[in-house]
């Protein structure tokens, strides 16, 4: 047995519920304390994560790519991608939103996706588990602030000069750019990140 099975749980034919986390033998169908399912690992954590995370892809481009704010006034509508929107407040100087509307709308779903796709590889491959569970609790912690993202538009909406002779609505970029949110969410919450010590284990033991 291998330094990375040793003391599994698996390993001694035990599972945890999730519901109550009694702990039983894995022999078992239902939690004898609260008749819950019992698997040792997530049923098809990393075909579901896979599924979630190539949907979260095809929903980020429109979400970049159409316009995700209208404004409109008596003369002219003008439309605004969240790129563009990120150009015009770095050419007007407004450094700092332009930072945090690149940051939060761009730059983290791709790095959650990234890091979200890295776990399943590990979960397969067994490479460098200890680097990849403390990548898998660094995706878990941003994810649970993902929601941020949504306020994002908001906060492009306060910045707007507001005039009687003006309205502002949400793009067609609002509703793929709250998907990638969720979808990247719910990817993160069913990776199972036990997965990646059971490959290390199977990688230990082929050594």
């Amino acid at each position: 047995m291998s330094e990375f099975s040793y003391g599994s749980a698996a390993a001694r034919g035990l599972a945890r519920c999730k519901s109550c986390d009694f702990v039983t033998p894995s022999t078992e169908r239902r939690c004898p304390r609260c008749q819950g399912p019992l698997h040792l690992r997530n049923p098809e954590s990393l075909q579901r994560t896979w599924a979630l995370i190539v949907t979260a892809v095809l929903f980020y481009f429109p979400a970049n790519m159409l316009p995700i704010l209208r404004v409109e006034s008596r003369t002219n509508t003008d439309e605004s991608s969240i790129i563009r929107g990120v150009i015009e407040f770095w050419q007007g100087k407004d450094y700092f939103v332009a930072a945090i509307i690149f940051t939060a709308s761009i730059t983290i779903p791709i790095l959650k996706l990234l890091a979200l796709a890295w776990l399943c590889i590990a979960a397969r491959s067994g490479e460098r588990p200890h680097l990849m569970t403390r990548l898998y609790r660094v995706t878990e912690v941003i994810g649970r602030w993902s929601m941020l993202d949504i306020f994002v538009v908001a906060i492009v909406v306060t910045l707007v000069q507001f005039s009687p002779n003006m309205s502002i609505h949400a793009g067609p970029a609002t509703i793929p750019f709250a998907l990638v949110v969720i979808l990247t969410m719910m990817a993160a919450f069913s990776f199972d990140p036990r997965l990646i010590w059971d490959a290390a284990a199977r990688l230990k033991d082929r050594a």
